[in-house]
């Protein structure tokens, strides 16, 4: 899809080194966080730094984060709990530039809580196939619809589906089924997210007889069938109890997946023995028969949660179907997949992947702090893995962010005094690594009822080619521009060459003042010294600043 004056809108974007949000690789170097400057995450100025962090020219592969629900309150609520507010996730928090995006569908009819016709209009509070839509294929429409416009019926080319026509090789991978809203926005189109299986099916799903045909989507194969039909690489994760509907043929979807080819490990010592993955056998992981198992045991937000003593979250040992099963089982977790994924993936030609954490909204629909906190941290740790990879692989860019925001919210229980005051679903407490309490306070329905998502924007965060799109505001049909024009090389902002004097963030002799020169070479010298003393993380983040100030440093030299 073409974009009206993209290499103007890249221009102001990268235009004002200042504007530019960085994520620091310094640490905090006070030992007491109430002391002047002991809260700083940053290690002096940034500019460089950003400057740094800024790369032009085409990616090879791309490979996106979806953090489902995960909102900045879901980020903080993970980040205070698991490694203290001064403290930074190694996956999420990793990621250099930074910004923030709109997340809106669109009404398909009228509303009838306004006067007039709102068809075609914002519908602010977006679900997750409306938003994945949007990035897919840089189209917005409404709330359930999966990759297609207002009409139900327009398909939009996803972004993993035009990458196959371009000779790389795809993936998607989740932790929630497979037939789910956002894996699906890239392999199917369909008028309704709930037309999961061939129409007229009921199966068997952690041991409930259940039905998500093709009942509301007439005229179009189910999700699990077009699973099949766009023959990705690999797709992993949940949902194989749906594969035993009965297609057209009067074979289970699944033994057509397996009469066509596909491997369908189902354990994660079977993912482990594949050895590729192609269009001549390509990889279909079907690792539960719904959603995949979450890391923590559930702790439900109570009416009186807040006056209750902080607890720890506690390894999970129920799976799904209600069968003792102590996490991971034999499923492979997030970050298994991912590695897996990638080194099944990386050729010449580069790739594609899509990754989502599911079930930090699924938990968070059911008031559940500690559930939540454990799928951001699979989440984070799928991250990680991605990011090691993109750091030793620089035409690689990596993006992480979510798709819509929700309810939970970090409050402090000594102002709750009893009657109105009570949060209205109920709150949880939660001793953090910090030692002290952290009250998630969930709100936006009745004790006992699915919370709901909420409509506020986004944290997205990008590394590599191409990242500095994520840079200030931005909608989510941006990303699908981003990640086409990054892997296509179209449209792309030329680097600039020495001694220009556009305003780009590369410094050069021309705009830069002496003074900037002489603070890079002493900072250059400082922190030469301070690695020599340095052990450890602190000493391989020093590195990691110095590689900065000396990349800026021969520029200005």
């Amino acid at each position: 899809m073409a974009r009206t004056n993209a290499s103007m809108r890249r221009v102001r974007l990268l235009a004002g080194v200042t504007g530019l949000a960085v994520a620091s690789t310094g640490v905090a170097y006070a030992a007491d966080i109430s002391e002047t400057g002991g809260a700083n995450r940053h290690d002096g100025d940034q500019t460089a730094e950003i400057a740094a962090q800024v790369k032009f020219g085409k990616a090879k592969n791309v490979i996106l984060f979806i953090g489902d629900g995960m909102g900045d309150s879901e980020i903080t609520v993970a980040r205070n709990y698991l490694v203290g507010a001064s403290g930074q996730l190694e996956g999420i928090d990793s990621l250099p530039l930074t910004g923030q995006y709109t997340t809106y569908a669109l009404h398909k009819g009228d509303d009838p809580l306004t006067t007039g016709d709102d068809t075609g209009k914002p519908d602010y509070v977006t679900d997750s196939a409306a938003s994945g839509t949007g990035w897919s294929t840089g189209t917005k429409t409404y709330n359930g619809a999966i990759s297609v416009g207002l009409d139900g019926t327009t398909a939009h080319q996803t972004l993993l589906e035009w990458a196959k026509t371009q000779g790389l090789k795809t993936g998607d991978i989740t932790t929630a089924e497979v037939q789910d809203a956002t894996p699906a926005v890239q392999l199917s189109h369909v008028a309704d997210r709930g037309c999961y299986t061939p129409v007229g099916q009921t199966v068997t799903v952690d041991g409930k007889s259940q039905k998500k045909d093709t009942a509301k989507c007439p005229g179009q194969k189910s999700i699990e069938e077009q699973i099949l039909d766009t023959r990705a690489d690999v797709v992993m994760g949940g949902g194989k109890g749906w594969f035993d509907a009965v297609a057209a043929n009067g074979r289970s979807v699944l033994q057509n997946a397996q009469d066509a080819g596909f491997q369908v490990p189902t354990t994660k010592a079977e993912m482990t023995a594949v050895t590729k993955a192609d269009q001549s056998a390509p990889v279909l992981g079907l690792f539960a028969s719904g959603n995949m198992q979450t890391r923590y045991k559930a702790t439900p937000a109570t009416a009186d949660g807040y006056a209750k003593p902080a607890a720890e979250c506690q390894t999970n040992d129920t799976a799904p179907d209600g069968t003792s099963v102590t996490w991971p089982g034999t499923q492979p977790t997030l970050a298994d997949m991912t590695s897996k994924a990638i080194g099944l993936l990386d050729n010449d030609k580069g790739f594609f992947l899509q990754v989502e954490g599911a079930s930090i909204d699924k938990q968070d629909h059911a008031a559940n702090a500690c559930g939540q906190i454990g799928e951001t941290k699979d989440l984070d740790e799928a991250v990680k893995v991605g990011m090691d990879f993109a750091k030793t692989h620089g035409d690689t860019l990596v993006i992480v962010t979510a798709d819509h925001a929700h309810t939970s919210q970090i409050i402090n229980a000594e102002d709750i005094t009893g009657g109105s005051s009570v949060p209205l679903a109920g709150t949880y407490n939660l001793l953090t690594h910090d030692g002290t309490v952290e009250t998630v306070a969930y709100g936006t329905a009745q004790l006992g009822g699915s919370q709901q998502h909420t409509g506020t924007q986004l944290r997205i965060a990008g590394f590599g080619p191409g990242a500095a799109n994520a840079v200030g505001l931005s909608d989510q049909t941006d990303v699908f521009d981003t990640i086409k024009d990054a892997l296509s090389g179209v449209g792309l902002d030329p680097a600039p060459s020495a001694g220009t004097t556009t305003k780009t963030v590369t410094v050069t002799k021309e705009v830069a003042p002496a003074r900037l020169t002489s603070a890079v070479d002493s900072k250059v010298r400082t922190l030469a010294k301070q690695i020599r003393k340095a052990k450890g993380d602190r000493k391989a983040k020093l590195k990691a600043q110095l590689r900065a100030y000396r990349a800026v440093q021969r520029q200005l030299h």
